[in-house]
């Protein structure tokens, strides 16, 4: 993978400039080690974890893998119940040396992370908000688009955003996300000036990603249209935009005009967790593998991308797909 070398696969001793997006509970270790071991940087999403989860995952992750992986944190603490810096102290232990964060400033820890020889990436939905991380430290930018799927931090889409950034802070490596899940993506942010992309709708559609067999399916049926951007499954994380998949949930919303508050069948439990833990319709509560009931009717999070998502692919060998797919987009360039 020579030819896909920039300045991302330099910072990171990366074979090929691709992240595995951290979608929240969809991330385990079998996942972010697999893409690992694939030469690209495999991710965990720890900030739903506790204390114990997040050193099990992390340690779990080193055991299975000796590439490169890292942890996202979602600053905005009405995301969370544990805070940011037990987050990474427990990290920095186990090890991790790549942290992104979402949703919020990362300022705070950047000196701290950088003290442990770590690196720092923050995401951005403009260039005033890459130029203030790059002020601050931080090693490298997110450039995510209203594209995207699951939470959403821009009102810009991906291809404007990505140059603007670019341009914005062109001594950092600028690793571009939304709407990308094959080569042709890849390559086109690439030639904007992008150093990596990230993607994370195409990896639900791995055998290792911790998702519902219903909502792994529901995500290669999915055409481009079929993604709605609001603020609707808002209970543990308010006023936090994000894009799912159209469902009954979305639909009844709709039909009773969008309302932001009692909206049909907001007392509903539409599903329980293995242990029995009732899960309400407009709960921030992705579909894993142990939901019982109306998995459905919950936030089936993806992106537009969905539409170019059509098959399921391990890991490792999508991360050499995209790869191969992302060299021949660019020669057919040339």
């Amino acid at each position: 993978m020579s030819r896909l070398e920039t300045s991302l696969t330099e910072m990171l001793d990366l074979d090929a400039p691709l992240v595995q997006a951290p979608i929240g509970s969809a991330t385990c270790p079998e996942l972010a080690a697999a893409v690992a071991d694939a030469g690209a940087l495999g991710m965990l999403a720890i900030t739903w974890r506790d204390e114990a989860q997040t050193r099990e995952v992390a340690a779990e992750t080193a055991r299975r893998t000796d590439g490169v992986f890292g942890v996202n944190i979602v600053v905005d603490p009405d995301a969370k119940t544990v805070p940011t810096e037990t987050h990474i102290q427990c990290c920095l232990e186990e090890g991790v040396d790549v942290f992104s964060f979402s949703f919020g400033d990362a300022a705070p820890y950047v000196g701290r992370i950088h003290d442990h020889g770590g690196t720092v990436l923050q995401s951005v939905g403009s260039a005033d908000e890459a130029m203030a991380a790059v002020d601050a430290g931080v090693d490298s930018i997110v450039a995510q688009g209203w594209e995207a799927g699951g939470h959403v931090q821009s009102n810009v889409a991906t291809l404007p955003l990505v140059p603007r950034v670019v341009d914005a802070v062109p001594d950092t490596p600028v690793i571009a996300a939304g709407g990308i899940a094959d080569g042709r993506g890849i390559g086109a942010v690439l030639t904007l000036g992008a150093a990596g992309a990230w993607l994370g709708t195409r990896f639900l559609a791995t055998p290792e990603a911790r998702v519902h067999r219903l909502y792994r399916q529901r995500v290669l049926d999915a055409s481009e249209t079929e993604t709605v951007y609001a603020t609707l499954y808002d209970e543990g994380w308010p006023n936090a935009p994000h894009r799912v998949l159209e469902n009954e949930t979305v639909a009844n919303w709709r039909a009773a005009g969008e309302p932001e508050t009692d909206r049909p069948g907001s007392n509903d439990t539409v599903a329980e967790t293995g242990d029995g833990t009732p899960v309400r319709r407009y709960e921030d509560s992705l579909a894993t593998p142990e939901l019982r009931g109306e998995v459905e009717q919950l936030p089936l999070y993806a992106g537009q991308s969905a539409g170019i998502t059509r098959d399921v692919l391990p890991a490792a060998e999508l991360v050499r797909e995209l790869a191969d797919e992302t060299i021949a987009a660019l020669d057919r360039t040339q």
